[in-house]
């Protein structure tokens, strides 16, 4: 199960990496700068703002100026975004039950909340 199969699952034109965009938001909580996301997701400024014009032409995203600094905009996720990540969430599960049997999916359930530990820890330290 890899990102060719997860991008089968997404709407035409997004991949991903988009979703990854959104669910970061979801998880760590929008009001970030382009630059913040781009540090982020480890690529350019120039490869973010792509990312963020698509995902808010399609609504999922909306961009607002920052008063702390008026040379940077903030990023806040819309409901449409939260309601196209949930259902991406719900199809990534889908795409996990068909793969994994009921004794894989209890090993990753136990794992679950080592990775997560490691994952805070991750962003704690970027």
């Amino acid at each position: 199960m890899g990102t060719a199969r997860f991008q089968k699952v997404l709407p035409d034109g997004m991949h991903p990496s988009h979703f990854g965009v959104l669910n970061h938001m979801v998880r760590l909580g929008d009001a970030k700068t382009p630059a913040q996301l781009a540090s982020a997701f480890q690529v350019t400024r120039a490869t973010m703002s792509h990312t963020l014009a698509l995902l808010e032409k399609r609504g999922l995203i909306r961009l607002a100026a920052n008063e702390r600094d008026a040379r940077s905009k903030l990023v806040y996720l819309t409901d449409e975004g939260r309601a196209f990540r949930n259902a991406a969430i719900g199809a990534v599960e889908a795409m996990v039950g068909d793969v994994f049997d009921d004794a894989m999916l209890d090993h990753l359930a136990k794992a679950l909340p080592h990775l997560r530990a490691i994952r805070k820890r991750l962003d704690e330290n970027r």
